[in-house]
């Protein structure tokens, strides 16, 4: 492909930085937890009970939803009302990390806008048209600038499929992905794109120059090497990363060679990163089916960060990490051993909204 690309116009702010506002999606999809569903709506609301406690929550529910029984819920577990706003959104699935809007500030005038990549199922699924909707659908009822990025070629505009769990920002230049997700030929997103291209595209779009292309993701990862199940920024020079010990676990070699990566990385001052390792939890199967349980799937809101557990015996080695890095915020952990059944847990089912 012959690009025409501009000098990056955008910037994308790093979880970690201060936030406006969290959006979450109300579950409704049944087929996503199937003979567990029942206990996941109150699993959501105990998240945003806990994100409203001290920052606001955009809840989208579709448009015939009854608010009524979202309400006793969320009552249930004692949320903050004042800080809890409904929008009426058609969706598909709850995982709007990778379906929502992507925000960034623009170099130029300095406003935040609405980056809305395309969205297709995670080149997996079938029914994805609704979510593919969102952040124009945000976009309007915000009334927040959308725009939808694309590379040029010859033939025409091309507007690439990217999920917001596919890469993890610094704030500062520096960004996390994986070859699993963005190269490789199994659930390829967009076919013909290379490393380059997609390091073209990024430089504009989200304003990063230094690019540590990590390996694979872990198993059970239905959306085939997801950044945030292994490895995130939890500062501008610090990388929490997922290992495991057991030799004879499939992770093993995947987790060790990406910890090689992290290890040799550097930002873009050509300083390396403080690196904190973080233990797997045991392999978790539901119904003899592999699903991604790890501890780096959390969210980091402004004054808290939540912290997905499984019942595992590394919960409290990991909560102790958390809690001695995340000095200034209260780690909260939840309870994931079914919402994993879903293939994502809290990051996925966030998205953060920058105080720009």
């Amino acid at each position: 492909m012959n690009r025409a690309v501009k000098d990056s116009g955008f910037v994308m702010p790093a979880e970690f930085e201060k936030q406006k506002l969290v959006w979450i999606v109300w579950p409704h999809n049944k087929d996503d937890w199937p003979g567990y569903f029942t206990k996941i709506p109150l699993t959501i609301a105990n998240i945003i009970s806990k994100i409203s406690k001290s920052q606001k929550v955009n809840l989208i529910i579709r448009k015939k939803e009854k608010k009524s029984v979202i309400l006793k819920l969320l009552k249930e577990k004692n949320y903050k009302k004042s800080n809890v706003k409904f929008y009426k959104i058609n969706t598909d699935r709850i995982w709007i990390r990778d379906t929502g809007p992507i925000y960034v500030k623009s170099k130029l005038n300095g406003k935040k806008m609405i980056l809305n990549f395309s969205f297709n199922g995670w080149s997996k699924y079938q029914n994805f048209k609704n979510d593919n909707k969102i952040p124009s659908e945000i976009s309007k009822l915000t009334k927040v600038k959308e725009i939808t990025p694309y590379i040029n070629n010859r033939e025409k505009k091309y507007y690439p499929v990217l999920e917001g769990g596919a890469f993890d920002v610094n704030g500062n230049g520096s960004v996390l992905l994986t070859k699993e997700c963005l190269l490789s030929k199994k659930q390829e997103r967009n076919p013909g794109l290379s490393k380059k291209d997609y390091q073209i595209f990024l430089k504009k779009y989200i304003g990063v120059e230094n690019f540590i292309w990590l390996n694979k993701g872990i198993e059970g990862d239905d959306t085939h090497g997801h950044i945030d199940d292994i490895s995130r920024f939890v500062s501008s020079n610090t990388i929490m990363t997922s290992i495991e010990k057991n030799k004879k676990e499939k992770n093993y070699k995947k987790l060790n060679e990406n910890l090689k990566i992290l290890k040799n990385a550097k930002d873009i001052n050509g300083e390396r990163f403080r690196i904190i390792k973080i233990p797997m939890p045991k392999a978790k199967y539901i119904n003899k089916v592999r699903v991604p349980a790890t501890y780096l799937n959390f969210f980091i809101a402004n004054k808290a960060i939540l912290l997905p557990v499984f019942n595992d015996k590394n919960d409290i080695k990991v909560l102790k990490i958390f809690k001695d890095f995340f000095k200034y915020r209260k780690i909260i952990t939840i309870d994931c051993s079914k919402l994993i059944w879903g293939f994502g847990a809290i990051h996925c089912m966030t998205q953060q909204e920058p105080d720009i």
